[in-house]
């Protein structure tokens, strides 16, 4: 597949590293002149673009960003895809730590609902929760006992299909997280957040989690 990845920090570079290497043709692009990413794509094999051109004809594309900078996107950044290319999210939301206060955010709606707002497109919310590390290094066959669940929030159609099998390619159990509306289920602070669960702890995770944000993952 085609895949366009937008911003190669921890997240966005493992899996342009993931991706390349089990052979898709990937394409990613920071915030800069794509020069900036030339020892990425040596290492990797992925092609370095600008950031309005990572999208052009992708089958999949992966927005992976610091939350605070979406608004920063071109508009139309991800229309380019082709048509019903599910666009995937990795975002969070770190108000003390990174982002600053993010009005929507602190007053209830969900992080990925507010992205896809901003994107003006539908998304899906997986690889969130996952440390880059485990994400680059802990993926497994399939059928392997005690396989990393990952969470997936976003419609229940084609597109979540074909997320769930990238990531069961990339090594990982694909869990239905609901609707991108109840994608607060896998935000910064809930139980399944940061854990390496497998798919019947991951369900229970998912169960138990709360909409009020942590008082740790509020602006102050």
């Amino acid at each position: 597949m085609r895949i366009g990845i937008i911003g190669a920090g921890m997240i966005g570079g493992t899996l342009t590293r993931r991706l390349a290497a089990l052979g898709h043709e990937v394409r990613v692009a920071n915030s800069r002149d794509p020069e900036t990413l030339s020892e990425l794509a040596a290492e990797t094999g992925a092609t370095a673009v600008w950031a309005r051109d990572a999208a052009a004809d992708a089958d999949v594309v992966i927005v992976s960003i610091p939350q605070k900078n979406t608004p920063d996107l071109a508009a139309g950044i991800v229309s380019a895809a082709k048509p019903g290319a599910p666009v995937i999210e990795t975002n969070n939301y770190y108000p003390q730590q990174r982002d600053g206060r993010i009005e929507a955010l602190e007053n209830g709606t969900p992080e990925s609902v507010w992205v896809a707002e901003l994107l003006g497109t539908p998304v899906y919310k997986v690889f969130n929760g996952i440390w880059w590390k485990h994400l680059l290094e802990n993926g497994k066959p399939h059928g392997t006992e005690g396989r990393i669940a990952l969470p997936i929030a976003g419609a229940d159609d084609a597109g979540r299909d074909a997320v769930s099998a990238l990531v069961d390619e990339l090594g990982f159990d694909p869990v239905d997280a609901g609707s991108l509306e109840e994608s607060w289920r896998q935000q910064p602070g809930t139980p399944v957040y940061g854990k390496d669960y497998d798919v019947e702890r991951t369900r229970k995770a998912l169960a138990e989690a709360s909409p009020e944000r942590p008082v740790e993952f509020r602006a102050a």
